[in-house]
């Protein structure tokens, strides 16, 4: 996959994972000592523009899940979660400021300065 979001109104029910992303999520795992993990990406109601990203691990998948891979690496998120993230990115990012995961989400209108809230 491209290490690029996808146009908003072409976004089919995907997402992304960049090199960066997949390769900052293995070293995790690998720290947490269960190769069976998978970054578990939600979105939820909240945050200062409406919705908010939430980022933890899971060793299983559900009947309502998706599970998208890089390298290796596998990224899970729920059903619902998708609708809101279809077509969007998870990169990693280190720069000056520091180091995070970001979401480039072409559905997002708007988004909070910190990137972890956004409105559709």
């Amino acid at each position: 996959m491209p290490d690029t979001a996808i146009p908003a109104d072409t976004a089919p029910r995907i997402l992304a994972v960049s090199e960066s992303a997949a390769k900052r999520v293995a070293f995790l795992i690998e720290q947490e000592g269960n190769p069976n993990l998978m970054l578990r990406l939600t979105v939820s109601g909240g945050g200062c523009s409406g919705f908010q990203y939430g980022f933890g691990f899971d060793d299983t998948a559900g009947d309502e899940d998706h599970v998208f891979e890089k390298n290796g690496t596998r990224v899970v998120t729920d059903d619902a979660s998708l609708d809101l993230l279809a077509g969007s990115m998870l990169d990693y990012v280190e720069d000056l400021m520091g180091a995070a995961f970001q979401i480039k989400n072409p559905n997002a209108t708007a988004s909070c300065g910190c990137g972890n809230s956004f409105a559709v």
